[in-house]
């Protein structure tokens, strides 16, 4: 049977999957409305001031989900095949999951960066814990 944790895992990259579509049904059709120019000298700063900000922070919060995330999936990893992923490090590999989707609702949504910050720095309280956690089941 495959280890707990691979649950969370596998969540969070279905999860980026569904910020990914969120990001280009905004993108593409913002894209057409200006009218933007899709040459190959066109930088992603350029296409960024064509963008409304609404439509940026979904690509934005993408770019982030393919960041810090991956220092969960090493730790979850680790955990699993330490043997060490279930009970408490599987609830903080879920918790940590659910930290970052709400990040990204906050982000894409009202952008609030206070907000946003404090989210963030749950998310990565959660997953300081994992990895003290895994460092832990592997010392």
């Amino acid at each position: 049977m495959p280890s707990p944790i691979l649950q969370p895992v596998v969540a969070l990259i279905l999860w980026s999957f569904v910020m990914w579509a969120w990001l280009y049904a905004t993108r593409i059709p913002a894209i057409q409305a200006a009218k933007a120019p899709m040459s190959p000298e066109m930088t992603a700063a350029d296409l960024n001031a064509i963008l409304p900000p609404r439509v940026r922070w979904k690509a934005d919060n993408y770019n982030h989900l393919m960041e810090q995330p991956t220092l969960f999936y090493a730790a979850a990893l680790v955990l699993a095949f330490a043997g060490a992923g279930e009970g408490l490090n599987a609830g903080l590999a879920w918790a940590y999951v659910a930290v970052r989707v709400v990040h990204s609702l906050v982000q894409a949504l009202t952008n609030v960066i206070l907000v946003r910050f404090a989210v963030f720095m749950a998310a990565s309280l959660v997953l300081l814990a994992l990895a003290i956690r895994a460092a832990i089941a592997v010392f």
